[in-house]
């Protein structure tokens, strides 16, 4: 599985020449919440707009670095076409409440992980209930409903169905890991 906030950060390579051409800054959806691509630290050259790659020209996603397709792939976006992203956007998915449909909240979206294979569908949610628990506690690990109808992800809060909170497991989180890209 892929950890979002893994990618983050990391360069961002185009194959044909071997040539960086930025970092990973952020991660964006449509309108169904789906991995639509990755946003590019721009500098501060660009003020109304970004760099982006659409999720499909990305080749590998690895340990050390994104590997895309050319440098063809980077395409300026303006901010306003990207309205879902995980941490910059208007619509953030970072932070944002995971409630069940009862009421209860299970915690705060910390991360999201993705199916190395498929690629854009969420499988999961880290949520954190904040540092000090983090620290004591550890955080915790939500598995997506496999329907995706089962899930709604709004602007203001994601709710899973009722009993969700038996799928909580523990997560293994280094001490480096707490805190990294927030």
């Amino acid at each position: 599985m892929l950890r979002l906030q893994h990618l983050i950060g990391l360069p961002v390579i185009e194959m044909n020449a071997g040539k960086q051409v930025g970092h990973v800054k952020d991660a964006w959806f449509d309108e169904h919440w789906q991995l639509g691509g990755i946003i590019l630290d721009a500098g501060r050259r660009f003020l109304t707009a970004m760099k982006s790659v659409i999720w499909n020209e990305v080749m590998v996603c690895g340990e050390d670095a994104v590997i895309i397709m050319n440098e063809a792939s980077v395409r300026r976006t303006k901010q306003a076409e990207i309205q879902r992203s995980f941490h910059t956007g208007s619509i953030r998915l970072k932070d944002l409440p995971v409630i069940t449909v009862d009421g209860e909240q299970l915690g705060r979206v910390s991360d999201v992980y993705f199916d190395e294979i498929q690629g854009t569908q969420i499988v999961g949610y880290e949520l954190t209930d904040g540092f000090i628990a983090d620290i004591m506690e550890g955080r915790k690990w939500l598995p997506a409903p496999r329907q995706a109808d089962e899930v709604m992800l709004g602007e203001n809060v994601i709710i899973v169905p009722a009993g969700s909170e038996a799928f909580l497991s523990p997560v293994a989180v280094s001490e480096s890991d707490i805190g990294r890209n927030e």
